[in-house]
């Protein structure tokens, strides 16, 4: 058995744009942004070509899911508005997304790693941590071999990396986007990690990095070179040690090839603020929808759930949760919906809503549960 760690990262490139890519081939080596509501699906001309929506013409609230290099260019990245983004790349196209077609790519290149290499860890649905130690084949033939399998049962590329770690492979998958393919070992990290922002640690976010900016250490070789007792005063014992081992390239995490989700949500946030009383229809569909989904979701996984719960976000910005534990777990949605109209009637209604969101926790493989048909029969109202 090979003692020495051959752990990959796959990283699925710009996913839920390439998707779109897949259906729409004529937008390929355009600026793309998808992101936003369904009303902004391509319509036909005359001619039968398509006519595609602008990003310089979205009015609301949405947010950027994702968005192609062309675009990233410009400055659109993922979690941006929308209208914001509109005036980086005015003339980029705005699709919808359509998160039930990234589930079955993302199944399909799962299923795809696994004909090669069957221990890996699920990161969400465009990237896994794979491991490869015991796999009897040179490092970068396997992983080009991969790479084809992934592309061949999508049609997408991917960038992966291989180290003795989950962190450094987790950088290095950045590295050579898109469609890229790079080795690292513990010898490459001064001369190919430490030069980066510090910030391409996973793990050190926003809040950390600016943090770690007004103490003078911008890159991942200014962090390496600080002693790990001045980034125990600063973040406290375990981080500080944390980062300390992290800009030396240490990483001695598992890849874990099985985990137990601790819960299932759905939301979804409003183009307009929404009133309890005016737009009562609206938010019941919305409701409705929500919990249908969700039970979708839990049925998909496998999983029954005995806490149901509740999200509210304000147009001030200001969230509230309820959740109710119900006497056995159910997974459908109606009986999802009548739970969570139980929450509701505990939450404040007398401000307008920006966010609505359904939440099923204590998560028990499904069996035969579900609530008695009496007991979800009732009128679902919001």
């Amino acid at each position: 058995m090979n003692s020495i760690r051959r752990i990959a990262h796959l990283d699925m490139d710009a996913f839920f744009a390439s998707v779109e890519l897949l259906r729409y081939p004529e937008l390929k080596g355009r600026a793309v942004v998808v992101g936003g509501r369904s009303i902004h699906q391509p319509t036909q001309r005359e001619d039968g070509s398509l006519a595609f929506a602008r990003l310089r013409d979205y009015v609301g609230r949405g947010v950027v899911t994702t968005s192609t290099y062309e675009a990233r260019a410009l400055g659109v990245f993922s979690g941006m508005g929308l209208m914001k983004s509109a005036k980086l790349a005015p003339d980029a196209v705005l699709l919808p997304a359509n998160f039930d077609a990234y589930r079955d790519y993302s199944r399909r290149f799962k299923s795809a790693v696994t004909t090669i290499a069957p221990q890996f860890e699920d990161r969400g649905v465009d990237e896994i941590y794979i491991d490869l130690t015991d796999i009897p084949e040179e490092t970068e033939p396997l992983a080009r071999r991969i790479k084809e399998a992934v592309f061949d049962a999508t049609g997408l590329t991917c960038s992966i990396a291989v180290s003795p770690n989950k962190l450094l492979s987790k950088i290095g998958s950045d590295l050579q986007k898109p469609n890229g393919l790079t080795i690292l070992n513990a010898e490459d990290v001064p001369t190919r990690l430490w030069p980066l922002a510090a910030k391409k640690i996973n793990g050190i976010g926003p809040k950390s990095a600016e943090k770690l900016g007004r103490l003078g250490i911008h890159t991942i070789g200014d962090l390496a070179a600080t002693p790990e007792d001045f980034l125990v005063r600063h973040f406290g014992r375990s981080t500080g040690a944390w980062m300390h081992r992290a800009a030396h390239g240490h990483d001695d995490r598992p890849v874990v090839t099985e985990s137990e989700p601790k819960s299932i949500s759905r939301e979804t946030t409003f183009e307009r603020d929404l009133d309890a009383r005016r737009d009562r229809a609206e938010l019941s569909r919305i409701f409705t929808w929500l919990c249908m989904k969700l039970g979708e979701d839990l049925e998909r996984k496998g999983y029954a759930s005995q806490t149901i719960g509740i999200k509210l976000r304000y147009a001030d910005f200001h969230a509230v949760t309820r959740d109710i534990t119900l006497p056995f777990p159910v997974r459908d949605g109606p009986a999802i919906r009548k739970a969570a109209g139980e929450c509701l009637k505990r939450a404040p209604l007398t401000q307008r809503l920006r966010l609505l969101g359904v939440r099923a926790g204590n998560l028990t493989p499904a069996g035969d549960e579900s609530l008695p048909p009496t007991a979800v029969q009732a009128e679902l109202r919001f």
